[in-house]
Order: C-alpha cells, then structure tokens, then sequence
C-alpha cells in the first residue's frame, strides 16, 4: 500500500481540497480498480481515524481517498471549522467527482464508507448520488438528531430550539463584525460530559492518542442554523437503494443512530455487525476492535464493487 497526499478543487463550491489517496499494493496504473470515499467525524481530520481505515482498505486491494472537509484540516475554506452537514454531504460526492477523473479506478465501482458524523454524510450522499454503489459506516451518527434528539435520543427535539437561537445569534454577531463564535465538537475538557461514549472523545482528540494541530475541537455556532434540523437519513425509506453494512459497538451510547439507519434504510441488502466490548470511540483506533470492523467491512465492499477481477483500461 502507497499513500501520497493530494489536492483537487471541490466541484461544489470551488474550494481547494486536501486529501490522502492510497494505493493497494502492486498497484498497476494500467488497470482500473474498485475505490471507496472515506469521510471523516465531526471536528476530525483525515490524519486520524479516517486515516486510519483508509489504510486498511487500500491493503484489501482499493484505491481509497480520505478528505479533510471544506472550512477544515487542510482543506480551504473560511469561516474556519464550519460543520455545514450539506457541504458535508456535498464533499462526499465532489470526492467521486474527483475519482472519476482517475484513469485507473472503474467509476461503476465506487463506494462510500464513513465513521461518526462521517457515517451520517455517507449515507444522505449515497441517498443522493447513485454513483456510489455501495456504503459503509462505522460509530455512525446522524449529526442532525444528536442535537435534536441528544446523544441518548432521548431529548425532546423541541428543546433544541435554544441551539436554533444560539446559532442565530451567532450569525448576527459575525454579520455585524464580531469574532467567529466557537461550539465544541467533542468535549474541550473530560468533566464536560456525563457521557462514556464523549469522555474517551475528550481523551481522542484531546490527548496523545490522536490529537491532530488541524482539529482544534471546535466549530462554528452559526452551523446550528443548519445542524439542528438536519436528518442524514432523510428518505432513506425510499432512496436509500445501495447495499448497505453498518458497525457499531455492542456498549456505544450511540448504537440507536446506527439502529435507526438499519430500520430506515429502504435497500433489501443490509446488514449490522455488532462488535462485543466496543463503545463509540473504541472502534476509532483500538485495533482489537477496528481489525474487526475491517474484517467485516472488506468483504462486503469486494462483493459489492465487483472486485474479483480488475479490468485492464
């Protein structure tokens, strides 16, 4: 497996994206392969997590692209850490845009794999974009509904509009010439949360297990306006067509995303994989649990992206 980091303008919204593209080993540029978009959670970077299984996939035999968002890592893009889940979605497809250009990966076999708030993207792209023919998620998040329904789901959705006026203000602080306003991403500080699941985040992004200078923790309030009422699944019942393999730990606080996905998604081919012991963040980077992931995750994405043979150009 060959890794090079790269660049490509954004489709969407002209922006210049950064990217690593891997390459499976004895990779052979005259023939075409199977590839797989990789997005990152919420407030990560493609350094981490997401990196991480881009790796993977691509010693399975993928050519995998794992991009930092627009407004993050280093992508470009201002306002700073805007987590805007439509350019989020977008991003998913602009990095298919890109892959279609790549004279040795076969554009009828491209598929979309993503992680926490990453899985949620993934999903509402592939909603989308019928491009991508088969989709994966692990930890997954639907972004909207954390907010809405909390990360228990367990909120009333009408108590999220304070984050609907926080945002808002926002907005008219920044209209009016004041300083960006700042929310977490994942807890600044281990005492923040009463949450298992968002007390190893803090650990995650926060310590030396993954820390990144490219994800600070934060993003933008004024992404509220759009967060709040977001539904990555929206359609799903109906659009949701691709194959469809979702992981999630047995413990995580999270499971009720990934269990809603399994419920709403309208395609007769999909399967959930429950991985014993593991939370949310454990399946980030604790190899006991992420090995096990892959291993569930790899074959379904050979059979799904026609991977038996690769087709000469």
């Amino acid at each position: 497996m060959s890794q090079k980091k790269i660049s490509y303008k954004n489709t969407n919204n002209g922006l210049t994206m950064s990217a690593y593209l891997d390459l499976p080993n004895d990779f052979d540029e005259s023939k075409q392969y199977p590839a797989i978009v990789i997005t990152h959670p919420g407030g990560g970077v493609k350094e981490q997590t997401a990196g991480i299984y881009g790796r993977k996939f691509a010693e399975h035999g993928f050519v995998t692209i794992v991009t930092d968002a627009s407004y993050q890592g280093e992508s470009g893009g201002e306002p700073r850490q805007l987590e805007n889940p439509y350019v989020r979605t977008e991003d998913v497809s602009s990095a298919v845009d890109y892959l279609t250009t790549l004279p040795y990966v076969d554009n009828e076999r491209i598929g979309a794999w993503g992680i926490c708030a990453g899985g949620g993207y993934t999903v509402n792209a592939a909603i989308n974009d019928k491009r991508i023919k088969a989709v994966g998620t692990v930890s997954a998040v639907n972004i909207g509904h954390m907010f809405s329904k909390g990360w228990l789901g367990d909120q009333d959705m009408k108590d999220a509009t304070k984050w609907l006026e926080y945002g808002a203000s926002a907005r008219t602080q920044e209209a009016n010439g004041k300083d960006v306003v700042q929310m977490p991403m994942a807890p600044m500080k281990k005492e923040d949360t009463p949450y298992t699941d968002l007390k190893e985040a803090w650990e995650y992004y926060h310590t030396d297990r993954a820390q990144c200078s490219t994800a600070p923790g934060y993003g933008t309030a004024r992404s509220l306006t759009q967060l709040v009422t977001y539904d990555a699944f929206n359609m799903a019942e109906i659009y949701l067509t691709q194959p469809l393999f979702v992981v999630a730990g047995s413990v995580a606080e999270s499971k009720w995303m990934s269990d809603d996905l399994m419920e709403r998604a309208g395609t007769d081919n999909k399967q959930l994989h429950i991985v014993e012991g593991a939370n949310h963040m454990k399946l980030y980077d604790i190899p006991k649990y992420l090995d096990e992931a892959v291993a569930q995750l790899a074959p379904f994405f050979k059979e799904h992206l026609g991977f038996a043979e690769l087709v000469n150009e």
